[in-house]
């Protein structure tokens, strides 16, 4: 009996132990469905309130520019005051013009967009766009340490057009150069955040309501709604859509790749006579038409030759941009370049010029050739051509901006921003010439394609320029390396590649290179050593092969009447 007893609370302690057992079970699978609750509770939460909630620093109003909510993104608040909407200068440099600059000698704020450069003060209540003056009921303003601006008042210098929609504390700012579609409601229905099968009302529409078409989803649409909110509706639900505006797009001058080629003489000689001639394959045509003079004024080579010289341009299908250089003798550019970029109104002094000739000379654009400038003027000239740029759009009008390769000197290279150029200019022109050059105390190329392929790479990978705005430099010329029996560099005289062959003696053996992709030869004269890198047919079509290979916007020969006859038949081929 005993035993048996002892075995029966043996099973009776097991029964127990199992139903404990269970009991835990119970309680882990409640805690693991609370939590996955709670998780979900969570995530819809935050997607009920992804598309209309109220962030960081703005606490009273939403902000919707061409149809997205960013008011998260807004670095301080926004200021409405007499009906006036002010924008931080810091949120206007997020999302308008990244380059908006406080000029403190003015005590003006200057911001471009597309075809406007503007400027505004703190004190009246003036704004002045590409050069006129007009009144607005507003001016910049400080507030604890911040600048605030009048967009309200500015809409022309951005090309928006904004509602301050009061009912529901949104503001919506719309580009009036993008596509804008609209459709009718056809029975009142809520506005929901998400098209997932639990999403927030965030709105609700009638029959009638005239809405925003954003974006078609399958069966949903994306809309803005009367009061600038932005959710889902079914598409069933809109009829009679129809456009308020198409999508603006920017015209080419130039279809297709650019060759243009530099026509170059000083200030003091006569216009070359083009007039029986016929460049086959060119494009544009980049005649010396304009220098800066020691005391930074804008002159001219023009006069009745250069009327004809761009008649006979226009006449063959040829664009004009003429180059524009920073000083009629180089060794005084930096200074006069310096006195110019520094003075915000010197630089409009000098656009304004500029403008006006093109005007009166009936241009098709510029080629800014400033070079030799001092390496602190970096962002300076940056702001010259950032304040250029638009006045030419203006008036269709391309803007080009010569620069040379990264990486060296601080006179010659280090003074350009590429970056910025790059973004603000219609085209950056890669003057690919002078790998060795006129002070180089080394003899070597003129333009190896090794070194012209490795600062390509420069220009669309480290400055990050988007390839199809870049032209690349040729160089017509070459130069002949003399070096004494020391070694020393006697002379680097520079030779048309129409010319080259005269001065290589006949019989002279050529060798091909294949990283420069160019013959070179080498020869004593007397007790001298002649190097030649030879520029001719061979070595500019490599060079140009890149603008295919890298998909760049097209090519620029340094100079007219340097070349042989067939560079003309060869571009024009490469460049199909």
């Amino acid at each position: 009996m005993r035993k048996n007893n002892i075995k029966g609370k043996r099973q009776v302690n097991r029964t127990t132990m199992t139903q404990e057992q269970i009991e835990k079970k119970k309680k882990k699978i409640i805690k693991r469905f609370s939590l996955i609750a709670i998780i979900i509770i969570i995530l819809i939460i935050g997607m009920i309130a992804k598309e209309f909630i109220i962030f960081g620093n703005n606490k009273t109003y939403n902000l919707v520019i061409n149809n997205k909510n960013i008011t998260s993104s807004l670095k301080n608040e926004i200021i409405i005051e007499d009906d006036i909407i002010y924008l931080s200068k810091d949120d206007i440099s997020n999302f308008f013009d990244k380059y908006i600059y406080e000029d403190k000698d003015t005590n003006q704020i200057i911001t471009t967009y597309e075809k406007k450069s503007a400027s505004i003060g703190f004190e009246k209540n003036i704004l002045t766009i590409n050069g006129s003056e007009q009144k607005i009921y507003a001016h910049a303003i400080k507030k604890e340490d911040k600048i605030y601006l009048p967009i309200s008042e500015m809409k022309d210098v951005y090309n928006i057009e904004i509602a301050n929609i009061k009912k529901s504390k949104v503001i919506t700012m719309d580009s009036l150069n993008r596509e804008q579609k609209k459709a009718i409601v056809t029975s009142s229905i809520s506005v929901k955040s998400s098209t997932g099968f639990i999403s927030k009302t965030i709105d609700r529409i009638k029959k009638g309501d005239k809405v925003v078409i954003v974006s078609t989803e399958g069966k949903y649409s994306k809309i803005r709604t009367e009061n600038g909110k932005i959710g889902y509706i079914k598409s069933n639900k809109l009829e009679n859509e129809f456009t308020v505006r198409e999508n603006m797009e920017e015209e080419k001058q130039i279809e297709g790749k650019i060759n243009l080629v530099w026509d170059y003489y000083s200030q003091s000689d006569p216009i070359p006579d083009r007039s029986n001639s016929k460049i086959e394959g060119i494009n544009v045509i980049a005649p010396s038409f304009f220098y800066l003079d020691d005391k930074g004024n804008l002159k001219e080579n023009i006069g009745n030759k250069g009327i004809q010289y761009i008649q006979w341009a226009h006449d063959n299908g040829y664009k004009v941009w003429p180059i524009i250089s920073n000083a009629e003798v180089a060794t005084k550019s930096l200074q006069i370049t310096s006195n110019i970029v520094n003075s915000y109104e010197k630089r409009q002094k000098l656009i304004e010029d500029i403008v006006n000739k093109c005007v009166e000379y009936k241009l098709d654009g510029i080629n800014v050739d400033f070079e030799n400038m001092k390496e602190e003027d970096r962002d300076m000239f940056s702001r010259f051509i950032i304040e250029l740029t638009p006045r030419l759009k203006e008036i269709g009008l391309v803007t080009s901006v010569d620069v040379t390769a990264p990486d060296g000197g601080e006179t010659w290279s280090m003074c350009f921003d590429r970056n910025v150029i790059g973004n603000e200019s219609d085209y950056i022109v890669f003057m690919a010439y002078d790998e060795y050059g006129l002070y180089s105390n080394k003899a070597g190329t003129n333009a190896g394609y090794n070194w012209v392929n490795l600062n390509l790479d420069k220009f669309i990978n480290t400055e990050e320029i988007n390839s199809e705005k870049i032209i690349l430099g040729i160089p017509l010329y070459t130069r002949v390396w003399t070096s004494n029996q020391a070694g020393e560099i006697v002379s680097r005289n520079s030779v048309a590649m129409k010319n080259i062959s005269k001065v290589i003696p006949e019989n002279t053996q050529k060798e091909w290179n294949n990283d420069l992709r160019q013959y070179y030869v080498e020869y004593n004269e007397g007790a001298n050593k002649k190097q030649i890198w030879i520029e001719d047919i061979d070595s500019l079509k490599a060079k140009v092969s890149l603008v295919k290979e890298r998909n760049l916007a097209g090519v620029a020969a340094w100079q007219k009447d340097m070349e042989t006859d067939e560079v003309w038949e060869m571009l024009e081929n490469e460049l199909k």
